[in-house]
């Protein structure tokens, strides 16, 4: 049996009608590649394992009996493939005709790069920052608070977006976005997968970083698109979701940074990512329950 030319690799938690539109986007992307495809289940309750087993019997199906997270997930879904690439993917996608033809030939042309990432395009056609440097302290205190809402165009988000370049050129970046990443199975193999202590988020930056350490390249390339619905699963448990999201952020601060600080000032980041925690969850709080109001109020009406 010949070897794949894509492994697609899917975790999917509770994301039915997403993850169908992924797997056949993906499946039917192009007809000259060999592709393989698993889906590893995290314990959903929505029908998404019975619907792969009913819509696509040629998709290796795994069911966890707990969700395992991102991470854990898409290393399971890695060790069932023998493809020379893997594609890591998320559920909520949407992949464009030729998008992994572009990939795999982009992989083939530069044995430099670890993996490879493709624009990624919100569902009404604008770009998606999904390539970005690695964070510093002062993008943190800006990203997705009310202290970046009140100075949006302010130059540590643009930095940490990469917003300064137009996003048209095949370019070498510090990482990609998990939700639609190729990588070569050499790069996997020796780096390593995912490290399962991320549970969800920072999983994707913590391996291109090693990947990066291991002297490997990462490569945005833009001429392969796929459309990515951002929150399929994370939206469905806000709260927990951004928690989730602050102790990655803090994990890996610890891992990677920490040590460059003096040991008197170590605290000092760990401080910061807590307090923008607290700042978005009171955040979330007040949305989240303006719109059950608004959900009531619509109900009396």
């Amino acid at each position: 049996m010949a070897t794949p030319d894509l492994s697609v690799c899917i975790v999917n938690w509770n994301t039915r009608s997403d993850l169908e539109q992924a797997i056949a986007t993906s499946m039917q992307a192009d007809p000259t590649l060999c592709i393989e495809c698993v889906v590893v289940d995290n314990a959903s309750t929505d029908g998404s394992a019975q619907m792969v087993r009913e819509l696509f019997p040629q998709v290796a199906l795994v069911e966890n009996t707990e969700n395992v997270g991102f991470a854990g997930g898409y290393n399971r879904a890695a060790q069932e493939t023998r493809g020379r690439n893997l594609l890591i993917l998320n559920p909520d996608t949407a992949t464009r005709p030729g998008a992994l033809r572009t990939l795999v030939d982009f992989m083939d042309a530069h044995p430099e790069a670890g993996a490879s990432a493709p624009r990624l395009l919100n569902r009404d056609g604008s770009l998606q920052f999904s390539c970005r440097r690695f964070p510093k302290p002062m993008a943190a205190i800006f990203r997705n608070t009310p202290l970046g809402a009140l100075v949006p165009q302010n130059r540590f988000t643009r930095d940490y977006l990469m917003t300064d370049w137009d996003h048209e050129a095949v370019r070498e970046v510090d990482w990609a976005s998990g939700a639609a990443l190729c990588v070569r199975r050499e790069c996997w193999d020796g780096v390593g997968g995912f490290d399962e202590s991320f549970f969800m988020y920072a999983e994707d930056m913590d391996w291109c970083l090693r990947a990066h350490r291991a002297g490997w390249k990462i490569c945005y390339v833009p001429r392969a698109v796929i459309v990515h619905r951002i929150g399929g699963s994370s939206d469905q448990r806000p709260f927990a979701v951004g928690l989730q999201f602050h102790r990655s952020m803090a994990r890996f601060y610890l891992k990677h940074y920490a040590k460059a600080w003096p040991c008197c000032l170590r605290w000092l980041p760990l401080a910061g990512i807590w307090a923008r925690a607290a700042v978005v969850l009171i955040e979330t709080a007040w949305r989240v329950g303006g719109d059950r109001c608004r959900r009531r109020l619509g109900r009396r009406s």
